[in-house]
């Protein structure tokens, strides 16, 4: 019964769901986050390369508006 619940409820993913689904089975679970994010980097390193840099240039802009 509980399988063709789950069968009935799964959605197939498209261009615009693909990476949030991929985010969800990476990252969901039990383990230790760096081992889901090199699971993550591994399948979509192109991705994973984005969002290192946006994040590198949030830190320089926090870093451009501190003055000693």
């Amino acid at each position: 019964m509980t399988e063709a619940i789950t069968e009935a409820t799964k959605t197939v993913s498209n261009g615009k769901t693909a990476l949030t689904d991929d985010i969800r089975a990476h990252f969901s679970g039990d383990g230790p986050i760096t081992e889901k994010a090199k699971s993550f980097a591994k399948a979509r390193p192109w991705t994973s390369a984005a969002f290192v840099g946006i994040a590198a240039l949030a830190v320089l802009n926090g870093l451009r508006g501190v003055r000693p």
